[in-house]
């Protein structure tokens, strides 16, 4: 925990109330998402109790397993989700855009969006994850066979908890952690794990103070879990009678109509008030503006969802149950690459995240007290303009000279660090040469170089293109890690790859 974040808790408890660590939105929220609110029975490996979904607050809509234990009733569940899914992903899949490749001259096409799941916890997250692995392999024919849209919702849930792995990825989000990513509770990060109680601390009834409403929160009686897991005394008390109940009426239609409308409505009464919840915590998450670079990170969720729906339907194989050593090798430097430009791109949309890189030294801000823009360096071949400027902070400086920073107002643009003079008064002056971001000719463009008085941001921190490294081609991959000789090549990865471990 950084110590911003932990300031901004002990503020909460002060004041009651969850405080802000975000003054903008790092998350795309789509006009129109998928909430799905799951339940799981207990002491099953995940075993699908019941499920609350629709794209709107009146689209609620109900779907009961009778008997989870019954493996019949489990894929009927997950056929009749599917027909929730599946027709809600096609809306997606009408309109493509052109996207330019190889500098304009060639153009390629993606849907022009794509859809977005919400689930109120991490744990839902990995119910879809676990749910999906144990229906994509699915036959629809043969010895137990299973509805055709079976192993389709399969992999597309496969497709999106792996998606939930990329850092800064909104393809699929846990609620709980969307909230806390803009806002710190005054509880622990165990507790931000239950919806009603980080909901509590953001918008505590009146006259009770964050601490007070999360704790009413956490009361079963007031509010049920927010799933998959349910809580053991109503499993006791209330569910397991319904089920067993439901059972003991096989053979008679209507009283296991009435057993099955009990189970339903006692289920509807858990689901129903986190289904409220997923929706509040929506429209807080909508009360902040979006930042720059979250239309970025969302074309990626878009090409993704290109990539996989092309290959769904060119008639692809599931994805695969473990990585091969070369895909987790590739998988691993995707996620690294991903964390750190998700990390980056958070500190330049947001001034409140990149103070968190001021206090560890990467980052300081400063006023401009000089600046030459019209300043040629002819030493080279050819003159080329490198404009200085003289930068005073107050801010430690830890960057040697010769180091490169760069600046959230101008991102093309480099600064290298030509002096760092310490002044007596805890002032210290920093000179700078510019390159980039000026255009091809001598002469700066208006506002392409800072100007005395202008207060600004240098880090370290680069928004750049991060390079892939070089992996080997798949007949010099050796045999221990997949390729020849002994063994086939690693099976092609034509969608990120899932993590069992």
């Amino acid at each position: 925990m950084s110590t911003l974040r932990a300031l901004a808790r002990a503020q909460a408890v002060a004041a009651g109330r969850a405080q802000p660590v975000a003054t903008v939105r790092h998350l795309h929220l789509s006009d129109r998402p998928l909430v799905l609110v799951p339940l799981a029975l207990a002491g099953e490996a995940n075993a699908p109790l019941a499920a609350m979904v629709g794209a709107a607050p009146d689209e609620a809509r109900l779907l009961v397993v009778p008997q989870p234990r019954n493996r019949d009733q489990r894929f009927a569940f997950a056929a009749e989700l599917a027909g929730v899914v599946l027709p809600y992903l096609d809306e997606f899949r009408d309109l493509t855009e052109a996207v330019p490749v190889d500098r304009g001259r060639d153009v390629r096409h993606r849907y022009a969006d794509a859809p977005q799941l919400l689930v109120p916890n991490p744990a839902g997250i990995t119910f879809l994850r676990l749910f999906g692995r144990s229906t994509r392999f699915r036959r629809t024919d043969g010895d137990y066979p299973v509805h055709q849209s079976v192993p389709l919702l399969g992999r597309w849930l496969t497709f999106f908890a792996e998606r939930a792995e990329q850092p800064g990825s909104s393809a699929l989000l846990a609620l709980t952690d969307a909230l806390t990513l803009h806002w710190a509770t005054g509880q622990s990060v165990v507790e931000d794990l239950h919806l009603p109680a980080v909901l509590g601390w953001l918008e505590p009834p009146a006259g009770l103070t964050g601490a007070e409403a999360a704790a009413r929160a956490e009361d079963p009686a007031r509010c049920p879990p927010a799933g998959p897991a349910t809580d053991p005394d109503f499993d006791n008390r209330r569910l397991a009678p319904a089920i067993e109940a439901y059972t003991r009426a096989e053979g008679d239609p209507a009283a296991r109509a009435a057993a099955y409308d009990e189970l339903a409505g006692l289920l509807r009464g858990q689901l129903a008030p986190t289904w409220e919840l997923m929706w509040r915590g929506v429209g807080l998450l909508r009360t902040l503006p979006a930042g720059a670079r979250v239309t970025g990170r969302w074309a990626g969720d878009r090409d993704a969802f290109t990539a996989h729906a092309e290959h769904v339907d060119a008639g692809g194989g599931p994805q695969p149950r473990r990585d091969g050593a070369v895909a987790a090798a590739l998988r691993l430097q995707r996620l690294e690459r991903a964390s750190t430009a998700w990390a980056v791109q958070r500190a330049y949309d947001d001034p409140l995240v990149m103070a968190e890189h001021r206090l560890s030294g990467e980052a300081f801000v400063g006023e401009v007290t000089l600046a030459d823009p019209a300043r040629v360096d002819d030493s080279g071949k050819r003159p080329v303009l490198r404009p200085r400027i003289q930068v005073v902070t107050t801010e430690p400086v830890p960057m040697p000279v010769g180091a490169t920073l760069y600046s959230p107002a101008r991102p093309a643009q480099k600064a290298k660090i030509v002096f760092v003079t310490p002044g007596g008064d805890g002032k210290t002056e920093v000179v700078l040469e510019l390159s980039g971001g000026m255009g091809r000719g001598l002469t700066a463009p208006p506002g392409s170089v800072p100007e005395v008085g202008e207060r600004i941001c240098l880090t370290g921190l680069s928004d750049g293109f991060l390079p892939g490294g070089a992996f080997p081609a798949a007949e010099e991959t050796p045999w221990t890690h997949g390729g020849p000789p002994g063994t086939a090549a690693a099976p092609p990865d034509p969608a990120p790859a899932e993590d069992w471990s």
